[in-house]
């Protein structure tokens, strides 16, 4: 039951555009970690003017930001270099290795980082092991590559029931 619980996320909204993240602040959060693929942007798509007006609003607020992907650095940099942000690239989430290691890039703890992520089965469970809060959203784009496809029939009936108790 411990393991299911650790893929629940702490909060639950439709859009990482819709995180109160002045709120955060005033609760003494200062580190944004996101997953970029389907959480901001849809998946191997470019930074767009609302992912980059985010970055800039979080960083007028005084967040520091990182960017933590599986993914490689050919698409991890360019994103990250858009929104004038640090990145972790092939993070291997859910390991927990480079949810600690982005923490020490930015110079927060893990009682003042929160993670925004699209997945149960990797940013989730991965934030929730490291000790930081995690927001899971839905996923910018419907269409997605196979593995993500069975993933995410896996993580329905767990999101059932996180709804169901939320």
């Amino acid at each position: 039951m411990r393991i299911v619980k650790n893929l629940y996320p702490k909060n639950y909204l439709s859009s990482p555009y819709k995180i109160p993240y002045n709120d955060l602040w005033e609760q003494g959060f200062r580190g944004v970690i996101f997953d970029i693929d389907n959480t901001l942007v849809g998946h191997g798509a470019k930074a767009n003017d609302e992912a980059i007006k985010l970055f800039e609003k979080l960083h007028g607020i005084g967040f520091r930001t990182l960017v933590l992907s599986n993914n490689n650095e050919q698409r991890v940099k360019p994103f990250a270099e858009a929104v004038l942000t640090k990145y972790i690239h092939r993070a291997k989430k859910p390991r927990r290795e480079n949810y600690l290691k982005a923490m020490e890039m930015m110079g927060t703890e893990a009682n003042t980082t929160f993670f925004v992520g699209d997945q149960l089965f990797t940013d989730i469970w991965g934030a929730n092991n490291a000790g930081i809060l995690s927001y899971l959203v839905d996923p910018v784009a419907k269409k997605e590559e196979i593995q993500i496809v069975l993933k995410r029939f896996l993580e329905r009936p767990l999101l059932y029931f996180y709804k169901r108790n939320h």
